[in-house]
């Protein structure tokens, strides 16, 4: 840990904050007691002078956090996704963050990608374009392969971003003790833990062969989902620092006009958006967790390209069945049943009464489904589940919180491109399908069989273990021989004995 520079960046950070008119939203959403308030105004006011003045015209916090730059951009970018430890106001205002940094050098650019790839740039690419895109980690140039003439996106790692990053962490590991020991309050949500939380995440996209195996992996998944493509990866033109895909082609998904004008119908559009991401999160356990319109494009064809593969989501297949069982609960107004649910997934403790969860569901769901129909928000109703849930002890459960906060993201893609539409008609579907797939005699023969598997794998070795079973039953091993007390009496008494001559020789001196 270097003290002196920890010291110093959070000083600028605090100066930063003060300025920018986020310090009071930063401490609420960490709950700061009075101690470690007063601490980080007597280090931020004498400096405010200090801070980066930033985009007057961004959220106080999104002003901040661009200001200071881009490890704090995707510090802010993912504690988005976390409304559970940041509060509501503060996650709402992280959801607008964007990359706004300036780019760096084509020139250094192709230095970055003949380095790492180990050919001359001229060999690889017979045309490699300035930025498109410029963000806190890397940045994107389109290029021509010297081979076959197709058109890729070449993305390439910022130079020097790892070691600025792991300074950056190291003052917020600091900044995480701090807050531990002057705000105990602030301990439930776990600040440290929040911290190697972000310090995994960003050493993932830090290595671009990780988000390499993401998008090959998506692409795979939703290879036979009509209207969805995802660009194929070139594994030859990929390393650690260089990443290098098929060229998406299309419409801005946030460009309504020009979606308008191409003939394509928002409303299928709409619609497809949110079928999509329902099929990827229930049927795949794999979903793209940053779905917003800047990360989608309209294809000549009307199909959604998908690209940007740095934040997925995964979702085990259990909690795959809990969360469509919810869905199909609230979809059928079955209160009980989504009660029910909760409990027998373990998520509400055992001593809590079911009725009274169902009585508080139903409270904050018929609201919602009383609504017009273009205002019902599934998002919205995650969100007041997850108060009630809370309320009944249910513990945090992180992946649920990224469904939820992409949800919100993806409800918003859908309701830009038909603000009419429906969520429960749309989401009905898919739900049902998936119940059907994976609740019933079907699905528990599929589960049979997958047991069987796994036990057919230890298939010669179980006469053996059956064996050793039962001598272990017939013939089980002697007590361990109970331990003397003599030999710690012993050292004991030889340890008294030696203070006694130590004292004694002390006196006659």
């Amino acid at each position: 840990m270097r003290g002196p520079h920890n010291i110093w960046r959070l000083i600028r950070t605090g100066a930063t904050l003060e300025r920018a008119g986020a310090m009071n939203v930063v401490l609420d959403a960490f709950e700061a007691g009075r101690l470690l308030r007063f601490t980080v105004r007597a280090l931020a006011l004498p400096f405010t002078w200090l801070g980066y003045r930033g985009d007057p015209s961004l959220p106080p916090a999104t002003r901040a956090l661009t200001a200071l730059g881009p490890a704090y951009i995707k510090f802010g970018q993912i504690l988005s996704t976390r409304p559970d430890v940041v509060g509501d106001e503060l996650a709402v205002q992280l959801r607008v963050l964007q990359d706004r940094l300036p780019a760096f050098p084509t020139d250094v650019a192709k230095a970055e990608v003949a380095k790492e790839l180990g050919l001359p740039i001229t060999a690889m690419f017979s045309a490699f374009s300035d930025p498109v895109a410029a963000a806190s980690l890397a940045q994107v140039h389109k290029a021509v392969l010297a081979d076959t003439g197709e058109a890729v996106a070449v993305k390439v790692l910022r130079p020097g971003i790892e070691r600025a990053f792991r300074k950056d962490i190291d003052a917020f590991y600091f900044a995480a003790r701090m807050i531990e020991l002057l705000s105990p309050a602030s301990r439930r949500l776990r600040p440290m833990d929040v911290i190697a939380h972000f310090e995994g995440v960003v050493l993932g996209e830090l290595d671009l062969r990780l988000e390499s195996s993401a998008a090959a992996e998506f692409a795979a998944n939703t290879a036979q989902d009509v209207g969805f493509r995802v660009p194929a990866i070139k594994w030859a033109l990929s390393a650690r620092r260089v990443m290098t895909l098929g060229w998406a082609e299309g419409i801005g998904a946030a460009d309504v006009a020009a979606i308008d004008a191409a003939g394509f119908d928002r409303r299928l559009l709409g619609a497809r958006v949110l079928q999509l991401f329902l099929s990827h999160a229930l049927r795949d356990g794999f979903f793209h967790g940053d779905m917003h319109q800047g990360n989608l494009k309209i294809g000549e064809n009307g199909e959604i390209i998908a690209y940007d593969f740095g934040i997925m989501g995964r979702i085990d297949e259990y909690t795959r069945r809990v969360y469509a069982e919810i869905l199909f609960g609230f979809i059928r107004k079955d209160f009980r049943r989504v009660a029910e649910v909760h409990f027998e997934a373990g998520y509400v403790p055992a001593d809590r009464d079911v009725d009274e969860f169902a009585r508080a569901l139903r409270a904050v769901a018929e609201p919602i489904f009383g609504m017009d129909a273009s205002r019902i928000s599934m998002a919205r109703l995650l969100a007041y589940l997850f108060e009630v849930t809370e309320r009944f002890g249910m513990e945090t459960r992180t992946e649920l919180i990224l469904l939820q906060r992409t949800m919100v993201v993806v409800e918003g893609v859908a309701r830009t491109l038909d603000p009419h539409i429906n969520i429960w008609d749309v989401a009905r579907p898919i739900v049902e399908d998936y119940i059907k797939q994976s609740i019933g005699p079907k699905a528990l023969l599929r589960d049979l069989g997958q047991t069987l598997r796994v036990l057919a794998r230890f298939g010669p070795r179980l006469p053996k273990l059956a064996e050793d079973a039962l001598i272990r039953t017939t013939n089980p091993p002697p007590p361990p021989p109970r331990k003397s007390v003599w030999p710690v009496l012993g050292w004991v008494a030889l340890g008294a004995g030696l203070g006694g001559v130590a004292v004694w020789a002390a006196t006659l001196l």
